[in-house]
């Protein structure tokens, strides 16, 4: 099911998040689906902590990034998505190539969303899993 409810592309994410924190750590828009927008970090001196993993803080970067674009672009017309609250689990360190995250809706409603998002390595082994609750804020 479609739940975008305004025109939406890599082209346009690409473009809204030139010169932001989303491009200075090197975040690559992937794929959108009907229900879903896939993004990738670069595990790299950007994003790396001291001890040569992917900064914990960067997986939230990602999910928050991918959650809150997903919820702007699912509101209705002349509505605003805030984030609420977002929590990671940092289920395993990477320290090379890219971590790809995804994020879905959990819960689409009036005045609040929750996305789910899942992020991965290279292999495909699970990296961190995050969930984002938004504010939806009717226009004024």
């Amino acid at each position: 099911m479609l739940i975008w409810q305004h025109p939406i592309s890599i082209d346009i994410l690409r473009a809204s998040s030139a010169n932001t924190a989303v491009s200075h750590l090197g975040i690559e828009f992937v794929e959108i689906g009907d229900d879903f927008i896939t993004a990738r970090v670069p595990v790299d001196e950007r994003t790396r902590q001291p001890f040569g993993l992917l900064h914990g803080g960067v997986s939230v970067v990602l999910a928050e990034t991918l959650g809150s674009i997903g919820a702007n672009f699912a509101c209705p017309p002349g509505h605003q998505a805030v984030g609420l609250d977002i929590n990671a689990n940092h289920l395993r360190g990477v320290k090379s190539g890219w971590v790809t995250g995804t994020a879905r809706p959990v819960h689409l409603g009036r005045s609040t969303q929750v996305w789910q998002i899942d992020m991965v390595n290279d292999a495909g082994e699970p990296s961190c899993v995050s969930r984002l609750t938004m504010a939806i804020l009717a226009p004024r």
